[in-house]
């Protein structure tokens, strides 16, 4: 099984690198990685393109956002499956792909535990994110899975179409509720950390992001799942995020 590994970027000097080397040490021979930037004026497309890797292939133009790079990702990849690794995040390990070709031999989508850290030389972990079973309500209960580490087979892709860029910073939320929530694939969750993102992003400034971020969640509930106009899952995604952070230990 080949798994394509989509990689949006925008003047990402400081991080790619380290999102690349983790790529290229996957133990899983099958793999593309398909960096979609968005026309960076720094020097993200020499670091790429200094690994010399057959494996990488680039497409760089302007772009509306990551959401937007993403679903160019969907409409290039070559693989069998595919997930997104952004140019700040990297996997865990070397052999987080070959986990996921496992999975998705006898499922649909894949998907595993995250961790949330500072930087990739320390790798001090801030939050752990244990993925945990989908089940059917398990959206209205304020769950998700990581998305770093959400793979799925391409005929999902197909079948659940592109990133809704009215979502501002929670497109990846509403993409993989109408994905698991709105139809019946066979889904398989991985016990363990398959990908570390580092902290610093858009969905990770402040409470006031946060805030809108949720509200977001709860547009998307309301429109797939007939959500009223407050619900649970509207603080129970909060409570979640507090004891991703105990678990940490920090």
């Amino acid at each position: 099984m080949k798994i394509s590994v989509v990689t949006a970027s925008y003047n990402s000097q400081a991080t790619i690198g380290f999102t690349i080397e983790s790529f290229l040490e996957q133990d899983h021979p099958e793999k593309e990685m398909l960096v979609v930037d968005g026309a960076s004026n720094d020097a993200t497309l020499k670091i790429v393109e200094s690994f010399g890797s057959d494996a990488i292939r680039v497409f760089s133009e302007k772009d509306s956002g990551v959401y937007d790079a993403m679903n160019k990702g969907f409409h290039l990849f070559e693989g069998d499956a595919v997930g997104f690794l952004n140019s700040d995040d990297t996997f865990h390990d070397s052999r987080a792909l070959s986990d996921i070709a496992a999975a998705l031999q006898d499922s649909d989508i894949a998907y595993g535990d995250l961790h949330m850290v500072t930087d990739h030389r320390s790798k001090r972990v801030v939050r752990s994110w244990r993925g945990g079973a989908f089940k059917r309500n398990s959206f209205q209960l304020g769950w998700v899975p990581p998305h770093p580490t959400f793979y799925m087979r391409k005929e999902v892709a197909q079948k659940v179409g592109d990133y809704d860029l009215s979502y501002i910073t929670t497109a990846d939320y509403d993409y993989m509720l109408r994905a698991l929530a709105l139809n019946d694939f066979r889904v398989h969750y991985i016990p363990r950390v398959i990908a570390d993102f580092q902290m610093g992003g858009i969905s990770t400034q402040g409470w006031r992001v946060t805030l809108r971020g949720n509200l977001e969640c709860l547009r998307s509930r309301r429109e797939h799942l007939n959500a009223p106009v407050i619900d649970a899952a509207f603080f129970l995604r909060f409570i979640r995020r507090i004891s991703q952070i105990r678990a940490s230990g920090l």
